[in-house]
């Protein structure tokens, strides 16, 4: 069994099950799949050399059974991945109501086998649909524009931060980041509190991926969206907003600008964007109290 932090060495009564061969020890956090592979390459003055290209497959979220995504994903924190896309796409409100979660890598790529407990399984049969996208894409193979512009609640602020803990986190950030050293392929997604600094990241090729292999490292840990922002290495679209707002955090960091649809969706729900962040600059275009001069 995958022994997770919190009450009696679980999570709130979650558990994954072990029916593969690679390690699943939840305290290592890394599957033995390989993240990056080293490959040939030539050099500008057609010198053979190698370097170290991310790693990218098919990764499965599979409920009850049913095939609900498939995304392109770096095979590394896949049981953040199979938490968090849960929470973040509302198929489950929390990571107890996931009752076994098994990780299976076969030649085609990976399934995130979850079985959800009774009640959510049969919520999850009434709204049930199908998200088959590549890496860059969030809302493929939704069924109605409607599910494309669904609700987020409205947040209730519980911090601001000042303007240079903006840069501070974003230098956070870009340390946390040992894949993307190595590669120079990979997007990440970290959690800053004002009070602890970077509290915990996680990478991926994928933005999306990333995002939510943060959420499920954050709910695994039991940390509070509330209590801190979400940092971005990459542009702020509306899904991205849209997962920010379902971790509960109501300030937006990111390296690269925001979408039309983005800034909307974050002003309906009170998220304060800080976006095209690079060192001390900085442009705030949603709910500017969010952040203090200092």
């Amino acid at each position: 069994m995958l022994k997770l932090p919190g009450r009696n060495g679980t999570f709130a009564g979650f558990r994954a099950s072990r029916s593969m061969c690679v390690d699943l020890n939840y305290s290592d956090r890394q599957p033995s799949l390989p993240t990056s592979v080293e490959m040939p390459r030539l050099t500008r003055d057609r010198r053979l050399d190698q370097r170290a290209i991310a790693e990218e497959c098919a990764i499965a979220l599979v409920y009850d059974g049913t095939t609900v995504a498939v995304v392109m994903a770096t095979p590394a924190d896949l049981t953040d991945l199979a938490i968090g896309f849960s929470l973040t796409e509302g198929i489950i409100k929390t990571a107890s109501e996931i009752h076994d979660l098994n990780v299976v890598p076969s030649a085609g790529g990976v399934e995130l086998r979850m079985w959800l407990k009774p009640s959510c399984g049969a919520k999850f049969k009434d709204r049930r649909r199908r998200l088959v996208g590549p890496t860059g894409c969030g809302l493929c193979g939704i069924e109605s524009l409607s599910q494309a512009a669904r609700h987020s609640p409205a947040l209730v602020r519980n911090i601001s931060i000042g303007s240079h803990q903006i840069e501070l986190a974003l230098e956070a950030l870009s340390r946390a980041q040992a894949l993307n050293r190595t590669t120079r392929a990979t997007h990440a997604a970290g959690f800053y509190s004002p009070v602890a600094g970077l509290v915990t990241a996680r990478e991926d090729v994928g933005r999306h991926n990333a995002l939510d292999k943060l959420a499920g490292a954050m709910a695994v840990a039991r940390l509070s969206g509330r209590d801190g922002a979400i940092v971005l290495t990459s542009r702020v679209s509306v899904e991205m907003v849209q997962k920010t707002a379902a971790i509960g955090s109501s300030i937006l960091i990111a390296i690269s600008a925001p979408t039309a649809l983005a800034v909307r969706t974050a002003h309906a729900c009170g998220i304060t964007i800080v976006a095209i962040a690079r060192g001390c600059e900085f442009e705030i275009f949603t709910h500017p109290t969010g952040i203090i001069r200092d």
